[in-house]
């Protein structure tokens, strides 16, 4: 098969990276893709929400299976466009990839069919908001609702705090004209539960957790994700099956009652609460840096469950019983402004795997281009190992722009 993999990020170098282990696979492409990808497949530049152009190589190319990894091309329709003409695609529609689109569709949604979630109210004036946020008090969460590449969530801690949020979504126009959902606060371990559903059919994967602040010791502004690790020991199997049978299983049955059924990959980003597991927030692909994580343990044939899931097949989901936990190398000042074009040495001699998220080729040279730039994984038959494995390949990593977190993990291994 020839396989076409759309983005450029961690998450499809993943995606890359599993492709690459399947018998099925003849040739593989990635547009845009990056230096570390280009290492597994033919780059294309061509950018992910050019659906036309990404039409036309597809049907050129004779690409067998499209497989979407960001967000921004859902949400422009890419899945619908390449089925109109025929080509088989994984991921969900546009109109089902509101859930992740639209934050005020998601509550609805799960208000209307009874799968737990914080209270909220959603608004798109600033003094209702502001006045609504005074009355409930501090912490508050405050989400735009919208597309804002994983920034667009503020757990403000005072009114202070939200008051900045709200004129940033509401008046500043910071992520775009949009409306905001402003939600009670709760408590807990989050998780993230990624589930393949292609209609009502809901296969899980394993359970990994991200970590948004910037700094150690979980400080510092939220970010797009400074690492991952998998499995969960905080997690028990009752809690996954309570997940996966009032909240996964559920919200896939509620798309197709509405009318727009989900293919694809469904991301529960989901809280342990003293109340029992709610839903933070849905989204419509593979997370990132969760993928970095959990598709390293998948034993599975990766193309077979892309395309039962874009086909309505069947698909059997195994996975290695080893631990994963990756470390994410950000630019200094990422989530804020940051230098671009630091060369990067030593990556030749990091240990076990290491995912390209935000670098480009300089001559024979690779260097920066993002905000988070790599994310290196280590393997263990325990996460302490795993653990132990990332630090060392991120020490054998020289790059005077790069800083990590040094904690990933730290729920999971402290005693």
């Amino acid at each position: 098969m020839n396989v076409l993999v759309i983005g450029s990020g961690g998450r499809e170098h993943a995606i890359v990276d599993a492709l690459s282990r399947s018998a099925q696979v003849a040739k593989i492409y990635c547009a845009p893709g990056n230096v570390g990808i280009a290492r597994q497949a033919e780059c294309i530049a061509i950018r992910e929400t050019e659906i036309e152009r990404l039409l036309d190589f597809a049907r050129e190319t004779q690409v067998d299976l499209t497989v979407v990894g960001p967000e921004a091309a859902l949400a422009v329709g890419i899945v619908d466009a390449f089925r109109a003409a025929g080509l088989r695609i994984f991921g969900p529609t546009k109109a089902a990839a509101r859930i992740e689109s639209s934050k005020e569709f998601a509550k609805e949604l799960m208000s209307r069919y009874g799968i737990p979630t914080a209270a909220y109210r959603t608004f798109g004036d600033y003094e209702e908001a502001r006045a609504y946020v005074a009355e409930q008090g501090a912490p508050i969460v405050l989400k735009y609702d919208g597309l804002a590449a994983g920034k667009g969530v503020v757990v403000a801690q005072t009114l202070e705090e939200a008051d900045a949020a709200l004129r940033d979504m509401l008046l500043d126009d910071k992520f775009g004209d949009g409306r905001v959902v402003i939600e009670e606060c709760l408590t807990g371990p989050e998780f993230s539960f990624m589930c393949f559903v292609s209609g009502r059919k809901v296969w899980p994967m394993v359970l990994a957790q991200d970590h948004k602040r910037a700094y150690d010791g979980d400080c510092g502004p939220n970010t797009g994700g400074m690492g991952a690790y998998s499995p969960l020991p905080f997690i028990t199997p009752e809690d996954e099956r309570f997940a996966l049978e009032h909240i996964m299983q559920p919200t896939a049955a509620a798309l197709v009652a509405e009318g727009c059924p989900f293919t694809g990959v469904l991301y529960g980003g989901l809280m342990k609460t003293p109340q029992g597991i709610k839903v933070i927030e849905f989204n419509a692909r593979f997370g990132d840096p969760e993928t970095e994580v959990v598709l390293p343990r998948l034993a599975s044939d990766i193309v077979d469950i892309f395309c039962a899931v874009a086909d309505g097949g069947d698909a059997e989901l195994r996975w290695h019983d080893f631990a994963t936990l990756g470390i994410v190398l950000a630019s200094k000042g990422y989530p804020g402004s940051y230098e671009k074009g630091v060369e990067i040495k030593g990556l030749d001699t990091a240990e076990d795997t290491v995912y390209h998220m935000g670098t480009r080729a300089d001559g024979d040279r690779v260097v920066t281009s993002g905000g988070r730039v790599l994310f290196v994984l280590g393997r263990g038959a325990t996460l302490a190992e795993a653990h132990a494995k990332a630090l060392a390949a991120v020490a054998r990593i020289d790059c005077d722009g790069l800083f990590h977190r040094t904690d990933i993990g730290w729920q999971a291994l402290k005693k």
